[in-house]
């Protein structure tokens, strides 16, 4: 249909000439399908919603989750800048989490509340790209910042009297920087290798947001490159960090079952619940849904799209209240601050 509209003779002419017009556009269309030609649409449309049962209450919902999402995390940045005490390499990574939550939902959740307010599902191509590229971005992010708290909480427990010298201020600004740089770089590759797709049939996206999966599978020429990338990208940005954060956790209790007293085991195991349980709320649906999703392809594509939502979107919100704001530090400077204003 997109090629149709693009080369459609205009014939205001004889019949004959019309004819031999119409020959040489449908000659053109060969050679250019021939050599390859890169056809983009305009745009795609987003229809992961419209099959859903009381769609309604689900977005009113999503609109909750991001309003607490920014006012928590908003909160929590705010709390640990104005306070100097809390220029620490852990809070230092608390800050770098909360920034990437709220940057995470204001990727997706604003477009979703559109698409049910406007009821305007279109997005242009370009864009697409875009959001694809914040949205991986970000998710990856997410991902090796809870692996650096580990690292932190791994650092603490089985180096006690190392701890300062060897988890800095700075070498957790280069830890930080190190992995942004790796994801930002991992990511603007995987997202620009999508223009060499050509979208001659289908534009409608069955997910929530220009997904990549979803739009990769519908170029109508080789897309195994983007498969090989897609499935290499799960592993650096899921699979490496869940196993090093467990590997790390198995770590952490070796050590604690060295420890002679009861007391200082409780103490070191309550220092690390908050975070393994923010690691299971993200990690496990996610890796869940790629791996039965993106390779086996057994799940249903609207279980998929409500899964990947709930799982993209709850934990930036759940991650202030269950891990930060139960900090001792965090919450005694946050009512204050409270108080204050």
């Amino acid at each position: 249909q997109i090629i149709s509209t693009f080369f459609k003779p205009k014939c205001r002419c004889k019949r004959a000439t019309c004819g031999s017009g119409l020959i040489l556009t449908m000659s053109f269309l060969r050679t250019v399908f021939n050599s390859s030609l890169i056809v983009h649409p305009p745009g795609f449309y987003i229809i992961g919603f419209q099959s859903f049962p009381s769609v309604n209450i689900y977005f009113i919902f999503i609109a909750i989750v991001y309003l607490v999402t920014v006012l928590f995390n908003g909160l929590l940045i705010i709390v640990i800048v104005i306070n100097r005490s809390l220029h620490t390499p852990k809070f230092l990574a608390v800050s770098n989490l909360a920034v990437i939550d709220i940057c995470l939902n204001t990727c997706t959740i604003p477009g979703m509340i559109k698409i049910f307010l406007v009821q305007d599902n279109f997005i242009p191509f370009n864009l697409c790209l875009v959001q694809m590229f914040f949205y991986y971005a970000l998710a990856s992010l997410e991902s090796y910042a809870l692996t650096i708290l580990a690292y932190d909480r791994l650092v603490a427990i089985c180096f006690p009297l190392r701890h300062n010298s060897i988890n800095t201020v700075r070498s957790m600004c280069c830890i930080i920087s190190i992995t942004w740089c790796l994801v930002l770089g991992s990511i603007t590759y995987s997202t620009s290798i999508m223009t060499n797709l050509s979208f001659c049939n289908s534009v409608r996206v069955f997910s929530y947001f220009c997904d990549y999966a979803p739009v990769f599978r519908l170029a109508c020429n080789d897309n195994s490159m983007q498969w090989s990338v897609g499935s290499f990208l799960t592993i650096l940005t899921l699979g490496v960090p869940f196993s090093f954060i467990v590997l790390s956790y198995v770590s952490i209790l070796v050590t604690v079952f060295r420890m002679k007293t009861l007391d200082r085991r409780l103490k070191a195991l309550a220092t690390c619940v908050e975070h393994i349980i923010i690691v299971a709320i993200f990690f496990i649906p996610l890796l869940v849904i790629f791996t039965i999703g993106f390779y086996l392809g057994a799940i249903h594509p609207d279980q998929r799209v409500l899964s990947l939502s709930m799982a993209s979107c709850l934990p930036p919100c759940i991650n202030p209240i269950v891990y930060s704001l139960k900090t001792k530090e965090i919450k005694t400077r946050a009512l204050a601050l409270i108080r204050k204003k």
